[in-house]
């Protein structure tokens, strides 16, 4: 009996999930339409607001694979492509010219930008725009995250990490390298 008892408490203490918050609290959002679009990004530190939501949309896998979802459904692939660029600006380069941080991502997203960036403030809820905001900025990140949207292994040159057998990845070693183009698969 006691080792079922033991077995029980053991299940129960791995089966913690991550802390969703279903919904903002309405001072929040209030504070949120504070954010004014700015042609230099928003300088200095985010708001409070934004800290006050302890940033769950860029380190919470599900609301990453939320945004990533959002990102295909509203059409973004279409000026953005996969963060490429097209028409639109590209993601990968390093460079945005109204900044980087999540406050400018979702101020950008939900107000536009000139010149062809369209306003969703009426197409998204706020937590949407958050969670887009939140998976754009992993496209372009050369740093690595506390959470990630699952990736498209057919873009990828190796096997997933996450999907494929440990000795198969131990048996093809490092990943080498060109001299003149760097990681080769």
């Amino acid at each position: 009996m006691t080792g079922l008892l033991l077995g029980l408490a053991t299940a129960l203490a791995g089966c913690q999930r991550e802390e969703r918050q279903l919904r903002l609290d309405p001072p929040v959002a209030d504070a949120l339409d504070k954010i004014a679009l700015m042609p230099n990004g928003i300088s200095g530190a985010p708001p409070n607001v934004y800290y006050a939501l302890g940033r769950p949309y860029e380190v919470n896998a599900y609301n990453l694979s939320q945004g990533k979802r959002l990102y295909s459904w509203f059409g973004c692939k279409a000026c953005h492509g996969d963060g490429k660029g097209g028409s639109g600006p590209g993601f990968l380069d390093g460079w945005w010219y109204y900044g980087p941080e999540m406050v400018s991502i979702f101020a950008s997203i939900r107000d536009g930008r000139p010149h062809g960036m369209p306003a969703f403030r009426d197409k998204m809820t706020t937590e949407e725009i958050w969670r887009l905001a939140g998976y754009v900025q992993t496209i372009g990140s050369y740093e690595g995250k506390t959470a990630a949207p699952s990736r498209n292994d057919e873009k990828q040159t190796r096997p997933a990490e996450n999907r494929a057998p440990a000795k198969i990845l131990f048996d093809q070693g490092p990943t080498p390298l060109h001299p003149d183009q760097g990681p080769t698969p």
